[in-house]
């Protein structure tokens, strides 16, 4: 149903089953939409997370050298809300986040592993939900020796230090919301780039050592902050080439909901609605599957597969036995793993800007200004010294 044609859930449902008949004629197959959605409802919580642990071993085993890029496993996080229709049940269930008169929406938070171009993990909530707290929820599956690279919505000690307890790094982008110390005297070894993330309410804790890195790009300068403090674990060069990279999450949104065309929900309810993005979260994760490990097969770097052309492989497979038993022409592709294999993007390079026009409800987001860094006073390194004795004896 993720990969279908059809403009209605009712249309996708009737293509599948019919598939389904065809293909697995043994299978004991409901008649009614009704019935399916009722029984996804029932089993989608123990469902998803099983077929996602088998997706992760997949991707485990065929991952090769494209398991690490720059020697870490990176995983890049974000969020997105996909609108639901406009039903009384949706509106108290998921509400309404956002401007006025803002659909009911589904708020979907991704980790994307950016060796293989392929989703890792994933969290749904109603779309007042926080993509904070998603995060939270997914850091206990974590594979060693992990990066993660987020945009500047996902700083704050407490989760900073949720990801730390789990083992885990980070790499994100700071903004003026944030207020950074310097000299405070707390690491032993102090240096220019170091600096502390200690908010006021957080002064009984430790505070966060970290380690500042500014980008260049252009007129603009990006402020990014690591727990890797040695530039020979995370050199600024692979902290500038990973933040780059991190694009393809945002890519990766725009394949669900364009290429696939599912920007919207069908579903009336909210459990409904809800169980369609996590079933077409795991079928667009699946067509990744097949079509990278095709491209892995053949030494081709996994992040030039293009979902365009393997949606339109497997549609025109899944397209040909239902029209042929119609009396028309099907033609399949003559061989599938061959077809996915090709699925891949054009190299082109381009050579100017990429002029939009200016649409009346495009965002204009403002980018994040630079962090607010200050030098500690004789108070905050008396209480950080004051501390650091404290939990020296305390261990």
């Amino acid at each position: 149903m993720a990969w279908g044609e059809g403009q209605t859930l009712g249309a996708r449902f009737e293509e599948a089953s019919e598939l389904g008949r065809l293909w697995h004629p043994h299978w004991k197959l409901g008649a009614s939409y009704g019935g399916f959605t009722a029984a996804l409802g029932r089993w989608l919580n123990e469902l998803a997370p099983a077929v996602a642990r088998r997706f992760q071993r997949i991707m485990r085993e065929m991952a090769g050298s494209h398991w690490t890029r720059c020697g870490w496993c990176v995983l890049a996080v974000d969020g997105s809300r996909i609108e639901a229709p406009h039903t009384a049940a949706n509106e108290q269930g998921l509400g309404c986040a956002g401007r006025d008169k803002t659909a009911p929406q589904v708020f979907l938070t991704t980790l994307w592993h950016m060796g293989l171009g392929l989703p890792w993990d994933f969290r749904l909530g109603p779309g007042t939900d926080s993509e904070r707290r998603h995060l939270e929820g997914m850091l206990e599956g974590l594979p060693s020796k992990t990066l993660l690279v987020a945009d500047a919505g996902f700083i704050g000690y407490e989760l900073c230090g949720r990801i730390l307890q789990a083992g885990s790094s980070f790499l994100l982008r700071v903004g003026s919301n944030v207020q950074l110390l310097t000299e405070l005297g707390y690491y032993t070894l102090e240096r220019g780039g170091l600096v502390y993330l200690w908010p006021e309410k957080f002064r009984n804790q430790p505070p966060l050592v970290l380690r500042l890195i500014e980008l260049k790009r252009g007129k603009q300068t990006i402020y990014l902050v690591t727990n890797v403090l040695e530039g020979a674990e995370l050199s600024d060069q692979d902290a500038s080439l990973l933040y780059e990279m991190r694009w393809g999450i945002e890519v990766f949104y725009r394949s669900y909901k364009q290429t696939l065309d599912r920007r919207t929900v069908k579903s009336r309810t909210p459990a409904t609605a809800l169980a369609e993005v996590a079933a077409t979260m795991l079928g667009l994760w699946l067509l990744g599957l097949v079509t990278v490990s095709r491209l892995v097969a053949r030494r081709v770097d996994p992040l030039h597969w293009s979902v365009a052309k393997a949606r339109d492989v497997v549609r025109r497979a899944m397209r040909a036995p239902t029209t042929a038993r119609r009396g028309g022409r099907g033609r399949p592709p003559r061989n599938l793993d061959r077809a996915l294999a090709q699925a891949q993007r054009d190299p082109y390079i381009r050579r100017g800007p990429k002029a939009a026009r200016n649409y009346p409800r495009k965002k204009r987001e403002r980018p994040p200004g630079p962090p607010k860094i200050q030098t500690a006073t004789p108070h905050q390194i008396r209480l950080a010294k004051q501390l650091k004795q404290k939990l020296t004896l305390a261990a």
